[in-house]
């Protein structure tokens, strides 16, 4: 069976490889992302594209997939929210994805993100390297006692709470489910507008559907304390963009770290160094000297691409033989 891989940069390859050698695909691999432009190369008879974050999957991508005989969408990731899943049933394809890849590989990059935005480690490198050792302007905060604000504890939110518990923070958490697990940790769960108004960190962990589509907006930016700090590592579109700029330049946010971004599939995993990026939002974003922008890299470790690999292989093998697959991989 055929494995064509779509956005595939060096490490998928690597990575892929490697694991492959115990499946036997046949597997080839386009570095540019799936849509429209590029759905016609699709091979006759390929059983399964392999997808990621920013591959367009729209309903006219799906009919030709279809028309090509393709009978897996596997997405190396969780999120789905790319793929017209209607357009996909309709055609009989199945889409899969990676539920839990690492949870501890994006909870610890958000946390990263925090202690670095709250003790400046990334100026504080740039100025001793050019001699300068002065401490103006680095005075942070100690995390210990500080209220922290979870949206949504699935296995990633989860891995953040416990991390949180650790530095001595107390922990609240808004989510359609409690986990008892957390809760006899020492979580508490409270409304959504609730967490937002006592939270002096606010970390969002949820999936991107209708629903949570700008969550963060401006009339929930209203609700949290002045000088808070937002960070996402989940779904750029959580974050209403403009929304967050107006409330870094009225001081409602002291700090946004954001590994994410709404308009990110033109930007990130390109080295774009040499270029004009003509994205006035995120320009604007990354002149503000408390925010940190990563380029969609909180699950890149080597334990986390070993896991994506070995779980989209698995699948796509199970559902070539018939075999139904768990209910949190097939989507």
């Amino acid at each position: 069976m055929k494995i064509l891989f779509f956005s595939a940069k060096p490490y998928d390859i690597t990575t892929f490889n490697q694991h492959n050698a115990n499946y036997g695909f046949e597997v080839e691999y386009l570095e540019t992302h799936l849509g429209p432009h590029i759905v016609n190369a699709v091979d006759e008879g390929t059983f399964a594209v392999c997808v990621f974050v920013n591959d367009n999957l729209t309903a006219e991508v799906i009919e030709v997939l279809a028309a090509k005989g393709v009978k897996v969408i596997a997405l190396r990731c969780a999120g789905f929210n790319n793929v017209d899943l209607a357009a996909a049933k309709k055609h009989g394809i199945t889409v899969c994805r990676v539920p839990a890849y690492s949870p501890e590989a994006v909870a610890e990059h958000a946390v990263a993100m925090l202690l670095t935005l709250n003790r400046k480690t990334h100026k504080a490198y740039n100025r001793v390297r050019e001699q300068n050792f002065s401490l103006n302007g680095l005075l942070g905060f100690n995390m210990h006692g500080k209220t922290v604000g979870v949206i949504a504890t699935g296995r990633i939110g989860k891995a953040f709470c416990k991390i949180m518990l650790g530095f001595g923070c107390k922990v609240l958490a808004f989510d359609l489910y409690q986990d008892p697990e957390l809760v006899a940790a020492g979580v508490n769960y409270i409304p959504f507008e609730e967490v937002l108004q006592q939270a002096d960190i606010v970390s969002l962990h949820c999936p991107l559907t209708p629903e949570s589509h700008h969550l963060i907006n401006r009339e929930t930016l209203g609700l949290m304390k002045q000088g808070a700090t937002l960070i996402n590592t989940s779904r750029g579109a959580l974050i209403d963009t403009h929304a967050v700029i107006v409330a870094l330049k009225t001081g409602r946010l002291a700090y946004l770290g954001i590994d994410v971004y709404e308009q990110e599939d033109r930007l990130f995993f390109k080295d774009l160094s040499g270029s004009i990026i003509e994205d006035d939002t995120i320009q604007r974003l990354m002149s503000f000297p408390n925010v940190l922008v990563t380029g969609h890299q909180a699950f890149f470790t080597a334990d986390a691409l070993a896991q994506i690999a070995e779980t989209t292989l698995s699948s796509i093998r199970q559902l070539g033989a018939g075999i139904f697959l768990d209910g949190a991989l097939e989507v």
